[in-house]
């Protein structure tokens, strides 16, 4: 018997998203209602005494705001194999670890698995792409949306992340007619595999002139799918050498690659600015589209207006995805803590105020209640009445040596600063990450930078000075002018070395899909930080101060 598929209407899933947002503030009472319902009798429900209330009243005055720690124990227990209400009224079957339409064409999709494992109880745990590509409705879902992706399932799920990421391009390579779009989770993980394309281009047309995969390419699975796509296509191979030798270093590869392609989509806010320069490039004229806002806890919001540059991106949170509260944020964190003032208290949805920041607080269906994401957004407007967020930075510090303090989005203000003087010589900035020194006295700023090209020394020395202003005004500069914080130095390392440092954390597990450069990295990771120091090829002291 022939099951009918279900055709995704993207106008009747506007219309649903404009109606719920017009009365965000009821959706989201009776989304909290559903969730409390669903799960009210949850054990940590339970001893927190909510007793099946529903009311957001209720629901505030018992349970408190939380963190990962508050609910470790408990995730502890449900990975152990106990299936008692503990988080949800239902069982929990697997973990997770931390637009433009298209036509009937493909996606070329930089997607890749991590290796999963049993939990002691029996849980399927990996990373949270892994859970959601082996999850059988993924791929029906891709197909309603017409959002296939031109390789198979065996080079996703493959053993060894490079032979995957080159198959990528292979199938991509094989289908370029048929590429309509070109996605991966985080805009460094789409730059990765072209600045991997200039290396290997000549390769790949081999292959695709012979009809034969690289003899390095050793996955069984990956090569017998690969067997089955791999013909012999001079034509082929001829037409993208002469794409590939006509370029002018390699400006507007992808669209020569897919001359159908009609946008670039993945995370592009926040942390991944710094990379929207070297993915410009590859893209040409190709738009840049930001994905939809969300975090390994749950869904928060969609770009609505996804043809605005990612710098100006803002998304409008779903209201009936989760109950949101939002703690409200001093302009300045040094004036709140002279003040010594109370946290302030969660505010909801619709109590917002425009322009103001906030942390984003979350309670979803999945078991997480009250919890603390630890993202800084600030409310840019609002969608009918649901607020349009711009994601800020992360509210953890990231570097401290006295009582100063920087944050992710100091640092990439710093870096953003310092990086105008690199690029007036013609230098890319390829990576960066920082460290605070506390082995000398007084303790002092590291900056770690890996650069396209030889700078002379006068350039790097202006670099320096330039980063240890900027980040002195972000932190406090009378720690800096006062001697107790010691002059900022900066650290510039052989090429390839945020490469390994990125295979490291692979192969730990992480999926590439997921991984982010650490943008600080303790002493305490011993590995990470040897990759660093054992590649440094020179070193300098601001004299800014």
């Amino acid at each position: 018997m022939l099951q009918r598929m279900e055709v995704f209407d993207g106008e009747k899933v506007i219309e649903e998203f404009e109606e719920m947002t017009k009365d965000a503030g009821r959706v989201q009472v009776e989304t909290l209602k559903k969730i409390l319902e669903e799960n009210g009798w949850a054990e940590y429900l339970q001893n927190l005494g909510l007793n099946g209330r529903t009311d957001p009243q209720s629901f505030k005055e018992c349970i408190p705001l939380a963190t990962h720690d508050d609910f470790e124990a408990y995730i502890q227990r449900i990975a152990d194999g106990d299936s008692s209400p503990i988080l949800t009224g239902k069982p929990i079957e697997s973990m997770s670890l931390r637009q433009i339409p298209l036509g009937n064409g493909k996606a070329l999709q930089f997607v890749y698995s991590s290796k999963q494992f049993k939990t002691k109880g029996g849980l399927a745990a990996g990373a949270a792409t892994t859970n959601v590509y082996r999850n059988p409705k993924f791929k029906t879902t891709m197909k309603a949306i017409q959002s296939q992706s031109c390789s198979p399932d065996e080079v996703i799920f493959g053993s060894d992340f490079h032979q995957s990421l080159y198959c990528h391009l292979l199938c991509g390579l094989i289908s370029r007619d048929e590429i309509e779009s070109v996605f991966s989770s985080f805009a460094h993980s789409i730059i990765l595999p072209f600045k991997t394309f200039e290396q290997v281009w000549e390769e790949l047309c081999t292959n695709i002139r012979d009809g034969v995969l690289s003899s390095w390419v050793t996955d069984p699975s990956i090569r017998a799918a690969m067997s089955k796509l791999l013909k012999p296509d001079p034509e082929l191979a001829d037409l993208i050498y002469k794409k590939c030798a006509g370029l002018i270093n390699w400006y507007g590869l992808i669209p020569e690659l897919f001359p159908n392609a009609k946008y670039i989509y993945g995370i592009m806010t926040g942390s991944m600015e710094p990379y929207l320069m070297k993915l410009r490039h590859y893209a040409g004229h190709l738009p840049l589209i930001s994905a939809d806002y969300g975090a390994s806890e749950g869904w928060i919001g969609v770009n609505v207006n996804p043809m605005l540059p990612p710098e100006m991106a803002t998304f409008a949170v779903i209201p009936n995805i989760g109950y949101f509260e939002f703690i409200p944020l001093k302009a300045n964190a040094q004036d709140q803590e002279q003040e010594g003032a109370q946290e302030n208290k969660p505010v909801g949805l619709t109590e917002v105020k425009i322009g103001e920041e906030y942390e984003i607080v979350v309670t979803n269906v999945a078991g997480l209640y009250r919890y603390r994401l630890g993202d800084v957004v600030k409310v840019m407007g609002f969608h009918n009445a649901t607020p349009e967020l711009k994601f800020v930075c992360r509210s953890n510090l990231l570097l401290s040596i006295n009582m100063d303090k920087i944050t992710e989005k100091d640092l990439q203000l710093a870096v953003e600063a310092a990086r105008t003087v690199l690029a007036a010589e013609k230098l890319e900035l390829v990576e960066f990450t920082s460290h605070a020194d506390i082995t000398s006295e007084p303790g002092h700023y590291v900056i770690f930078w890996e650069i396209s090209g030889e700078a002379k020394e006068e350039v790097l020395i202006e670099c320096c000075n330039r980063l240890d202003k900027v980040f002195q005004e972000a932190g406090s500069v009378s720690w800096r002018k006062g001697k107790a914080t010691g002059a900022l130095e900066l650290r510039v390392v052989r090429k390839g070395t945020f490469h390994k440092i990125m295979e490291h954390y692979v192969s730990l597990g992480s999926a590439m899909s997921q991984y982010k450069t650490p943008r600080a990295v303790g002493s305490t990771n011993t590995a990470v930080f040897d990759i660093l120091c054992s590649n440094v090829v020179s070193s300098y002291f601001s004299t800014a101060f």
